[in-house]
This record gives C-alpha cells, sequence and structure tokens, in this order.
C-alpha cells in the first residue's frame, strides 16, 4: 500500500531504504483515485520513532493512505523539536476539514496519572467526542485505549502489582469479526504498562465485544459500534528491539525493571531479541483499514457527518 506523506518528512527516506511503498505528495496528486484520510494522533514523547512504527504497520495493503499527523495543543512536547511538530504536526482545529476515514490514537506515558491529572485530558475528550460523528473508525492504543474505554465506557484503569512487559500469548476469541481475520488462534503481542482496565468490566459491558484476550495480559482486543470504536490495549506496532531500548533504558536509570517476558533468546538481553508479533500486527492494521475504514467510509468524506 502506498503511504502518502510530505515530501521531506525525515521518515521518508528510511522507510524506502526499508523498500516500504511511500508516496510524496508530487505522485499522488497526478493519481485519480481518492485516498483513505487517516489521522495520527501521536501522543508518545518521542514521536519520530512512533511515526516510523505506524507508517510501517499501515503499509501492507494495496490501498493509498493519506496521513496526518496530529499533536494537541495544550500540551508541549519536550522530546520531539518544536521545529519538527510545526512542519509536520497540525491539531484538529487547524485540520481544515470536517471528517476523516479513520484515526489512531496512540498510547502515552503517562499511565500512572489519573486520567483527570492530563494537561489536555480535557481536549482529548473533546477529540474522542469528535470522533464520534466525523472518524468512521478510531483505533486506540495501548493508554489510548485505556483513555477511549473511560470517557466513553467509564471503565476505571487499574495499577498492576508490576509491569507488564514483555511479549504474550493471545487468544482468539470473536473469529466472525474481520479484525483478526486471517489470524491464528494463539498470536503474540508486545506489552509494555503498568496499568490495565479489568478484564471483568470490559466483558461485563454490554457495548463491547472481545476479540483476543490473554490470561496474563488480559484483554487484548476490544471494539463497540461495528468497529467505529476499536481498542487495542498493547502495542503492535513495536519494532525488533522497541522492548530492549526500554529495559536498557530504565536499567541505565537504576530503576526497578524485571527482564520482558518472552523475548530474549535464553532471557539473555545481550542476544537479538525475538520478533514473533510482526506477522499478525501487519494483518491487524490491515484488517482494520480494510474493512473497517475502506469498506465503510462513505466516497464524500466531508459530508456533514459520518
Amino acid at each position: 500500500m502506498p503511504i502518502r506523506i510530505q515530501n521531506d518528512l525525515p521518515a521518508k527516506e528510511i522507510l524506502e531504504k526499508e523498500n516500504i511503498f511511500v508516496m510524496d505528495e508530487d505522485r499522488a496528486f497526478h493519481q485519480d483515485i481518492r485516498p483513505i484520510d487517516i489521522g495520527i494522533i501521536n501522543l508518545m514523547p518521542v514521536k519520530e520513532n512512533t511515526e516510523l512504527q505506524l507508517l510501517r504497520s499501515l503499509s501492507n495493503t494495496p490501498l493509498q493512505v493519506n496521513v496526518t499527523f496530529l499533536t494537541v495543543s495544550t500540551h508541549v512536547s519536550k522530546n520531539t523539536p518544536p521545529s519538527h511538530l510545526n512542519r509536520f504536526y497540525t491539531t484538529i482545529e487547524k485540520m481544515g476539514r470536517k471528517n476523516l476515514d479513520g484515526l489512531i490514537i496512540t498510547g502515552a506515558p503517562i499511565e500512572t496519572l489519573e486520567f483527570e491529572e492530563v494537561d489536555y485530558w480535557d481536549e482529548l475528550c473533546h477529540i474522542m467526542d469528535w470522533t464520534k460523528h466525523h472518524v468512521t473508525s478510531t483505533l486506540h492504543i495501548c493508554w489510548g485505549a485505556q483513555a477511549g474505554l473511560y470517557h466513553h465506557f467509564n471503565l476505571k484503569k487499574h495499577r498492576l502489582d508490576s509491569k507488564l512487559f514483555g511479549v504474550f500469548p493471545h487468544r482468539v476469541m470473536n473469529r466472525k469479526e474481520p479484525l483478526v481475520r486471517g489470524f491464528d488462534d494463539i498470536f503474540y503481542a508486545p506489552h509494555s504498562r503498568h496499568t490495565c482496565v479489568s478484564k471483568e468490566d470490559i466483558y461485563n459491558t454490554k457495548e463491547l465485544t472481545v476479540m483476543a484476550d490473554s490470561d496474563e495480559a488480559g484483554v487484548f482486543l476490544c471494539m463497540s459500534d461495528k468497529g467505529r470504536q476499536i481498542f487495542v490495549m498493547g502495542h503492535p506496532e513495536y519494532d525488533r528491539y522497541t522492548l530492549d531500548i526500554e529495559y536498557k533504558r530504565d536499567l541505565n536509570k537504576g530503576l526497578a525493571i524485571e527482564l520482558p517476558k518472552n523475548y530474549y533468546p535464553n532471557d539473555n538481553p545481550e542476544e537479538r531479541p525475538l520478533l514473533s508479533w510482526r506477522s499478525h500486527a501487519n494483518n491487524l492494521y490491515t484488517n482494520w483499514l480494510n474493512y473497517y475504514v475502506y469498506q465503510a467510509t462513505p466516497y464524500d468524506i466531508n459530508t456533514n457527518t459520518i
């Protein structure tokens, strides 16, 4: 699938070297087809890393995807240069369009804070309300999923006794849903978090359909409103070395951190980490784009409501 991005986005050169089909604005302008418009609200501190991970994840179908990176106006990023944000990011208010085909709300390393303590919480709530009428399908990731479940269904998060850290097996629970089409019965996905939403609470919420869960990691994948809202509790977009970087960063800071589970061969952090989740991660994003965005979105995306 070609991803349409700005000509001079730094991620473009890296993606092209990885043989990922990236279409710049000039080439896309001359194609007589309508791209799928996907917004990414990137709440992660080092935004360039998340840009690469999500662009890779969106690059595996024949669809042309027009990606717009979004940020919140009520928070000042400390880890991404203002020049990068000013050049490549915008806000919902400044976007200049009423609707999007799809929206991704990323995780954020603020899970130990109460939602109401987050400085951009009110703005994010406004955006999540806006998506109900102006986005065909919204994909919430990790903290973004917890935030969405709290805002839309009042499901509270709970502090874990120890960090859920590593790569965990999950079972497909509802194979009738296209979102898990092509998944094996058991598949792996990375997690890196200190909090969770109770499995019992999710199963007891009649508006939610659970599609995958884990004995150790809890519910991984659920959705509401026939896929208008999708919640992913882990980080399927993570690269091979993301958990390795997190582990060694915390270790060097002297923080209490255990080895990520099911990740290093022989639990040896000097060995190359095992990549055991990429195929299912690609499948997840491909199914989302195809079945819940492309197949469901109106051709005229700028009708009043979706």
